[in-house]
């Protein structure tokens, strides 16, 4: 049932950011109808919403089609959170070097809540790629950067986040058997999803110690798999180093 009755504050903005969540870099234009099949509330309700984020310019309407869009006031609204993403900005350049040396797209990605999300990105100039686009979430469990974050948290909560498939494992794959996988990256220092959640792709992750965020970070790289199958291990050396010249440059020479 939608909470489009309640009246409470916590209801009118659980709704107002549902309707913010409908838009992607895929739909990037939205109708009120269209807006309304997506988050089950009235037309009527979603219309007054529109109309109260348009008047604060969080969304704009397309003069042409007269459909929503992402407007120019959430920079305002985020730039203060990006601002303080002091790890990007030393992240980047070590990224981009990475992603020169090996021609693939490599990504600072953060764990927020029980997911990873994207946050800076440097593509392969090769056609041929794998991408996200910023601010793109996974909750994959197989996914290198969920096997990175989730090797650090304590067993207890990853059965919690797996029963409550917040984190999504394959059909059939046991949450024991997950935590083994998890026990091995930690005692490695790095993941590798060789095709475990799509066959034509290859990540490798490595976790990023950074004393200026609270969020944990670890750098991906993402590749084609039928490109990087015989590299995969010069691959995982790359990452590994570049990850700790992130961390150190982020919390000091290591002893």
């Amino acid at each position: 049932m939608s909470t489009e009755t309640g009246g409470a504050s916590a209801s009118v903005l659980h709704n107002a950011f549902a309707v913010l969540r409908c838009f992607s870099t895929t739909e990037p234009l939205l109708g009120v109808t269209e807006i309304a099949n997506k988050v089950g509330l009235h037309k009527s309700t979603v219309s007054r919403i529109l109309a109260n984020l348009e008047s604060q310019e969080i969304v704009a309407q397309d003069e042409h089609s007269r459909k929503y869009r992402l407007g120019t006031g959430l920079i305002f609204l985020v730039s203060p959170l990006l601002a303080e993403f002091d790890t990007r900005k030393v992240a980047a350049p070590i990224l981009a070097e990475l992603a020169a040396a090996t021609e693939e797209t490599c990504s600072l990605m953060a764990w927020e809540n029980h997911e990873a999300v994207c946050v800076e990105q440097i593509e392969s100039p090769l056609r041929i790629k794998h991408t996200s686009p910023l601010g793109a979430r996974y909750n994959t469990g197989y996914s290198a950067s969920i096997q990175v974050f989730l090797a650090a948290e304590p067993a207890d909560r990853v059965r919690s986040l797996v029963e409550r498939q917040e984190i999504v494992l394959p059909p059939g794959v046991q949450v024991e058997e997950y935590l083994a996988l998890l026990a091995e990256v930690r005692e490695r220092g790095y993941a590798v999803n060789d095709g475990m959640t799509q066959p034509d792709e290859t990540g490798v992750a490595v976790s990023i110690t950074s004393a200026r965020s609270p969020h944990p970070f670890c750098l991906l790289l993402s590749a084609p798999r039928y490109r990087v199958t015989d590299q995969l291990a010069e691959l995982v050396r790359a990452c590994v180093a570049a990850g700790q010249q992130i961390t150190t440059r982020l919390t000091g020479p290591t002893p």
